[in-house]
C-alpha cells in the first residue's frame, strides 16, 4: 500500500482534509468498485461523490474491500436539486446513507443553488440540522456564487467550510477564490485537467512539466495545490492514480504559476454552466 503523506487542509468548521481528493464520476459497478479501491490503496484517502452519479453505493462497497479504517476516509456526497425542499433535502441525506451504508458522511454538499427555485436555503438549513444529529460531519455547497454564500450565511447565519466549484487553468475563477479566502471557505476543484486532450497537449504545460521532470497532468494538479485549492482528480487507472497523487516533492516558481494563470477565459467553463442561471436537477 502506498502512503504519500497527502499535506491536509484545515476547514472552518475545525475538521482537516486533504489536499487532494478522488473524483468518482461515472465509476460504478464491478469496474468502479475496483477503481476506488485500487486508489485508496494508492493513499487517496478524500474520495468524492453525489447522490446523481448514482455510485453512492459502488463507494459504499469499495471501503470495506481496503485494509483502511472507515475513519481514515472522507466520503463525500452532494443533494441533488430536485431535493432542496427541506424534508427532502433531509430525507436523501438518510437515503445517501443507505446506499453507501454507511453511519455518517464526512461532507455533505448542495450540488449547484439552482436559484430560479430560490430553494437553497432550505437544502442548507437541512444539512446543518442532519450535520447536529450527527449524520454529517462537514457541510458545504458546490457552484455557489458569492451572492448565494451571503444569502445563506444572512439567513442562516452558518457559511459553508467548502465550495466545490468548476476550476483548471482555462478557467482559473480567480475572483471567486479570492473571495473564498476572505470568507474561510475551502476551494475544491472539479474538473481540475479540465478535458484532458486540450490538457495534455498543451505545449506550454509540456514545456514547464520537461523543466521540472513530471507529467502535465502533474503539473496542473501542483498549480491547483498552490493555489490553494483541493483538486479531486479522476482515474481508473492505477499507473495515473498514483501520478495524480505524486505532487508533493517539487515546487513550481512564480513564473509557472503566472503563466498557467493567463491561459483563463472568460467563457472557459466547459460546459457552458453558469451558476447564476443553470439548473440541476
Amino acid at each position: 500500500m502506498t502512503n504519500t503523506m497527502i499535506p491536509e487542509i484545515t476547514l472552518n468548521d475545525g475538521n482537516r482534509i486533504p489536499a487532494v481528493g478522488f473524483g468518482t464520476y461515472k465509476l460504478k459497478g464491478n469496474e468502479g468498485v475496483s477503481a476506488i479501491e485500487s486508489a485508496i490503496n494508492h493513499g487517496y484517502r478524500l474520495l468524492d461523490s453525489a447522490y446523481n452519479y448514482e455510485n453512492e453505493g459502488t463507494v459504499g462497497e469499495a471501503i470495506p474491500r481496503t485494509s483502511v479504517p472507515r475513519e481514515q476516509l472522507q466520503i463525500t456526497s452532494k443533494l441533488p436539486g430536485r431535493y432542496h425542499n427541506y424534508k427532502d433535502a433531509v430525507t436523501t441525506v438518510q437515503e445517501s446513507l443507505y446506499r453507501a451504508n454507511l453511519d455518517y458522511y464526512d461532507i455533505y454538499l448542495i450540488h449547484w443553488p439552482n436559484p430560479n427555485r430560490e430553494l437553497y436555503v432550505e437544502a442548507w438549513q437541512a444539512l446543518i440540522d442532519a450535520k447536529k444529529w450527527g449524520l454529517i460531519r462537514t457541510i458545504g455547497v458546490c457552484n455557489f456564487l458569492p451572492e448565494h454564500l451571503t444569502k445563506l450565511e444572512k439567513e442562516t447565519g452558518v457559511l459553508p467550510a467548502i465550495n466545490q466549484i468548476e476550476l483548471h487553468p482555462f478557467f482559473n475563477q480567480e475572483e471567486q477564490r479570492k473571495w473564498h479566502g476572505e470568507h474561510g471557505i475551502v476551494t475544491e476543484s472539479w474538473s481540475p485537467l479540465a478535458r484532458a486532450n486540450d490538457v495534455f497537449e498543451h505545449e506550454t504545460l509540456k514545456k514547464i512539466a520537461e523543466k521540472h521532470n513530471k507529467t502535465v497532468s502533474q503539473v496542473v494538479l501542483r498549480w491547483h495545490y498552490q493555489l490553494g485549492a483541493v483538486a479531486i482528480p479522476k482515474s481508473a487507472n492505477p499507473t495515473r492514480q498514483l501520478e495524480n497523487i505524486s505532487i508533493f516533492d517539487f515546487s513550481l516558481d512564480a513564473d509557472d504559476m503566472q503563466t498557467i494563470a493567463s491561459f483563463t477565459r472568460p467563457d472557459g467553463r466547459l460546459k457552458g454552466q453558469d451558476p447564476a442561471v443553470y439548473e440541476e436537477f
